[in-house]
């Protein structure tokens, strides 16, 4: 392939040969002034000298290629490594070798303590680590990240996969394009960055067609964007035909910039590099499915809690957490990191092979991505399973991962077991502010013809049930945008139902329809008002969808709050005498 590509360029013949003399150069020069620990040599004489830290597998998007729809079960805070057993293990890797350290999520940004983190790293420059890189969603970074440079950030990769800020809370399934784009301002104005890059996951269909608008992002600004084909991860419905080969995207922007020619890459990086002349940044592309990096790869990855993963794309772990908990010396954790490096294997599986191994959630792991308000569950983790022992007797486990629901989940998570709209619990663990509101609407008699359109579904709207209980969820969402000086919440869950109601009931009353709205929120504040507008929004859709067949006498009444737990207010229940009906 090199062959190939020298023949068609001939003027990257020259430049590549540079590359690779100052790479000798490079070794050479780190070999002579420190050694290098044989512990982190594997079987291909490949030198590990860049540790991936995750501190946590919490995170504050949901970004659908990294987190299953159905949610992950996160290790309890206990089995998390803390700050002091973070440190120790980096500085045990520092000594040994590892010179660049990347701190990885989940989303580091929601880990407490992060600046004293960073400040603690810092301390271990004199043992010969030479920068400290974060990987973030920047959805939190642009008023910290000044602190974290003093405190000696020194890399930044942000993930962002869109410019399109629609298509951003589509991707991500929250809003929050604009303080990404305000951390990444930050980040280029910030001296003490040495280098500020953008992740972007390419996936056919979706956002492929942004390429070039993300490489006209380089012209005026010293930024590295980087794009990353679609990888497999357990939970994120990888497909083949939604992965965009870098070749084919790298064909699309030299249509429109023919003179762009290929950079020097970094030593070991995973990305190929690329220059339009004129253009203070340049591209890259990270072709872990179509063209991997294996023969160079560096990289080792500590969880978050505790395990050592020798490959992305390997599920076989060691878990460094409970060898540290039970008294192992600095000694007996070089051996059992030793142990790891040693067995990993000269190339991950095929582009047909990896999407059926068994492996954690990206959001587990820690890697090249855009993390998701995400549950931050605390579940114990079961099924652990036994599935090799390494040549030292060093125990290796591989976790299946499952939904955090005991029920089958439909194949289509937004709708119930009835085909019904339902929105997904995204705070189910946690303690709810709920309220929920009953309403009735009165009709005609029970041989009204608006009954009968209702049941048979059979107005010209299509099914009126099923529209306003659609639109009641939509309503509940954007009450902030409807009610001056209401705040936009982080809602958990809206259950909506609207219910014919037609049998024992008086005349009068016949051709009810009761509509109930249930509507949580994790946290200190209220919710009566999303719920409110929830039924409101809710029962005017009835009103439109029949007002052919019920006319103009129909009536909307006794909207009510009927139940409330939590809140700064207390508890409330209405006493039945007054709970319409």
């Amino acid at each position: 392939m090199n062959r190939i590509r020298t023949s068609l360029y001939p003027s990257l013949a020259r430049p590549l040969s540079n590359v690779r003399t100052r790479v000798q150069d490079r070794i050479a020069h780190i070999d002579a002034q420190k050694p290098f620990s044989p512990v982190l040599v594997d079987s291909f004489n490949r030198r590990h000298d860049y540790l991936r830290i995750s501190l946590t597998e919490r995170c504050n998007l949901r970004c659908f290629y990294c987190m299953p729809s159905e949610g992950v079960e996160l290790s309890p805070r206990e089995h998390i490594l803390t700050d002091d057993e973070v440190i120790r293990l980096a500085s045990l890797f520092v000594k040994s070798g590892v010179r660049k350290i990347r701190l990885t999520g989940g989303e580091p940004t929601v880990r407490k303590g992060l600046d004293n983190i960073i400040a603690r790293l810092n301390e271990l420059r004199p043992f010969g680590l030479d920068s400290i890189a974060m990987t973030s969603n920047g959805l939190t970074l642009h008023r910290r990240l000044p602190d974290l440079v003093r405190k000696g950030l020194t890399h930044l990769n942000l993930s962002l996969d869109t410019l399109d800020p629609f298509k951003f809370e589509f991707m991500a399934r929250r809003p929050g394009h604009g303080a990404v784009l305000r951390a990444l301002d930050v980040a280029l104005s910030c001296p003490g960055l040495q280098s500020v890059k953008l992740n972007v996951v390419v996936i056919k269909g979706l956002n492929d067609s942004e390429a070039l608008d993300f490489v006209k992002l380089t012209k005026d600004k010293s930024l590295s964007v980087r794009f990353i084909e679609f990888m497999p991860f357990t939970g994120n419905k990888w497909d083949k035909d939604k992965m965009v080969p870098s070749t084919q995207l790298l064909d699309t922007i030299k249509h429109q910039h023919p003179t762009i020619a290929r950079a020097p890459d970094e030593l070991n990086d995973t990305a190929r590099s690329w220059q339009i002349p004129g253009y203070m940044g340049n591209i890259g592309f990270i072709s872990s499915m179509s063209d991997h990096f294996c023969s160079s790869c560096n990289r080792l990855r500590l969880t978050a809690d505790g395990q050592i993963k020798v490959c992305l794309f390997d599920a076989k772990e060691v878990s460094l957490r409970d060898a540290v908990r039970n008294g192992a010396t600095d000694e007996d954790l070089l051996q059992i990191i030793g142990s790891a490096v040693i067995g990993k294997q000269e190339k991950h599986a095929g582009m047909e092979g990896i999407d059926v191994l068994a492996n954690r959630p990206m959001i587990l792991i820690g890697g090249p991505q855009q993390s998701l308000i995400h549950p931050f569950l605390s579940l114990p983790l079961r099924n652990l399973v036994p599935i090799a022992t390494s040549p030292r007797a060093v125990t290796q486990v591989q976790r299946r991962w499952q939904s955090r629901s005991a029920n089958p989940t439909p194949r289509l998570t937004h709708l119930s077991s009835d085909g019904r709209p339902s929105m997904v619990d995204a705070y189910i663990y946690i303690p709810k502010i709920a309220y929920e509101l009953v309403t009735g609407t009165p009709s005609h008699s029970e041989d009204d013809p608006s009954v009968d359109k209702l049941r048979s579904k059979a107005t010209n709207k299509g099914d009126a049930l099923t529209v306003a209980q659609l639109a009641a969820i939509m309503g509940c969402k954007r009450t902030s945008e409807l009610i001056p000086l209401c705040h936009p919440l982080q809602l958990s869950h809206i259950l909506v139902t609207l219910t014919p109601e037609v049998a024992g009931l008086p005349e009068s009353q016949r051709g009810r329809i009761q509509c109930t709205a249930t509507v949580s929120c994790a946290g200190k504040t209220g919710v009566e008002m999303e719920a409110l507008t929830a039924v409101s929004v809710g029962l005017l859709t009835v009103w439109d969808m029949l007002k052919a067949v019920a006319g103009k006498e129909m009536v909307i009444s006794d909207i009510v709050i009927s139940h409330k737990s939590g809140g700064k207010s207390g508890d409330f229940t209405r006493c039945e005498s007054v709970k319409a009906t």
